[in-house]
């Protein structure tokens, strides 16, 4: 196999972080883990911060471990969207980069549209509010902290100022770009306007490349320290979404998918952006991806549900698989009590199940009491969320669609999977796991011309992986609990 034809991607979740190698032959793409770590955010007197010197610290030794399997040809870093470390003139950070779920910008979506109107604010970015967006992060410094902004030279999103940190080079690619809910549909660039109106300094934000542009070179001291001959650093699909969404192993340009991991993104890809009144009544995203392509897709809370109950359980020293825990749901009743798991107190860490018990409560419903009952709830809430989003979806693009594409860590939650084809009555098509790296690599393949464009690169994907497939059960009891959960919660 040539050596040309290899390739490093570094994945970073919110929780997780891991090193593989890609290796394409001309007709498939074999991947090998070499490297895996977690991603343990740090809290300090009340901030709570990503800790980037460490994750610098496995990037290195994913280099070592990948030049001692045999070496590659170029490296690209993905990662979770909207958060960002600044650096001063001299080239240093700041501060540590603050972690999304911190509370910093609590109140501030507000306070945006005091000074810009939410249908202005939308129309100009086309990108769904959420608190914890890039703009609001910075509002709240510019209020709360401005020594901070005063200090610093240039921003840089996580997978730019991990690269940064690599090739001494700053630029911000477009994809990682757009999550910030500071650039301009129309120009693909800042918007001085949001800029000025919210006071943020335009002189942070360097000049945004398109996905696959090449950064530069790693440094000599970094190649000497590891051990590697220089390789370029290509700008993949900087966000973890759109580089899922690239290794969509879809057959046509009309699919509908769901990007599964802590976060689930509902979605399609489209060749220009919707704003409209059902798009802002939605509240949808309309993201940058590879080609300038849109990703129209709806943030959902996801397995963080799961997971942080999970966590919690563990904290009181149940030790809980994520098996068990299906098996537990799969026992208890159906449809007894609905959560809607946007609610703003699912969003911080903490006693999940808890909040689920607090909910329903306050919603008047059954009060779920055992573990199983939480995690039925928390599972069947999902499904009919995701379903909500596709009824709202189609009627945004006018489009139906025959299958649901669901990518990433959630094809493993094969219940979620199967309520998902039930609630919605669509046919699930499930995979790739590796959907987010198998988009880093594809883009760096394309980027070195070893690809010749995204289509072919999703057929290369559709051979290279499994998919699993689910059809709709039991649908009329879907349906029938779809009409309670619509009434009680919206």
């Amino acid at each position: 196999m040539s050596h040309a034809k290899r390739v490093l991607a570094f994945d970073f979740g919110a929780s997780s972080g891991r090193a593989m190698l890609g290796s394409f032959d001309g007709e498939r793409i074999t991947l090998e883990e070499i490297h895996r770590f977690t991603n343990d955010p740090v809290e300090v007197n009340g901030t709570i911060y990503w800790d980037v010197l460490r994750l610098f610290y496995e990037i290195k030794q994913g280099l070592i471990k990948a030049q001692a399997q045999g070496g590659f040809s170029s490296v690209g870093i993905d990662t979770w969207g909207v958060d960002f470390g600044l650096i001063d003139s001299e080239g240093s950070l700041v501060e540590n980069p603050v972690h999304y779920r911190d509370a910093r910008t609590k109140g501030m979506v507000d306070e945006a549209f005091r000074l810009l109107p939410k249908e202005e604010f939308y129309r100009l970015t086309g990108i769904q509010f959420m608190e914890l967006n890039t703009a609001f992060q910075l509002l709240s410094l510019r209020l709360n902290r401005p020594h901070i902004l005063d200090r610093a030279d240039k921003l840089l999103f996580m997978p730019d100022l991990l690269a940064y940190m690599l090739t001494g080079a700053k630029t911000t690619e477009y994809s990682i770009a757009t999550t910030s809910q500071l650039i301009d549909l129309k120009t693909r660039n800042w918007s001085g306007k949001i800029l000025r109106t919210l006071g943020i300094p335009e002189r942070l934000f360097t000049q945004i490349v398109p996905s696959g542009s090449v950064m530069g070179q790693i440094r000599s001291g970094i190649c000497e320290e590891c051990g590697i001959e220089p390789v370029d650093v290509i700008s993949v699909c900087g966000h973890d979404t759109p580089s899922a969404i690239t290794a969509v192993p879809a057959r046509n340009g009309d699919f509908v998918l769901i990007s599964s991991g802590t976060w689930s993104l509902f979605g399609t890809e489209l060749n220009s952006p919707i704003v409209n009144e059902k798009a802002i009544e939605m509240n949808v995203t309309n993201e940058g991806g590879y080609g300038y392509i849109t990703g129209f897709l709806k943030n959902i809370t996801g397995l963080w549900l799961i997971q942080e109950s999970r966590r919690h359980w563990q904290r009181r020293g149940r030790n809980y698989s994520y098996a068990e825990l299906e098996r537990l749901a799969l026992e208890a009743p159906p449809f007894k009590c609905f959560i809607d798991p946007d609610a703003p107190e699912f969003t911080p860490h903490g006693n999940i199940p808890q909040r689920v018990r607090d909910f329903c409560e306050k919603t008047g419903q059954y009060v779920p009491q055992s573990v199983g009952e939480v995690m039925r709830c928390i599972y069947e809430s999902l499904a009919l969320k995701y379903r909500l989003t596709f009824e709202k979806l189609r009627d945004c693009t006018g489009k139906d669609y025959p299958a649901i594409h669901i990518i990433g860590g959630g094809v493993k939650d094969t219940l979620l999977c199967r309520m998902t084809a039930g609630s919605c009555n669509r046919k699930v098509l499930a995979g790739p796991v590796e959907a987010t790296v198998l988009g880093n690599i594809a883009v760096q393949l394309l980027a070195r011309g070893d690809i010749e464009n995204i289509s072919r690169a999703r057929e290369i994907i559709a051979l290279s992986e499994s998919v699993t497939e689910y059809f709709p059960e039991k649908t009329d009891e879907w349906d029938r609990a779809y009409i309670r959960y619509v009434e009680i919660l919206f």
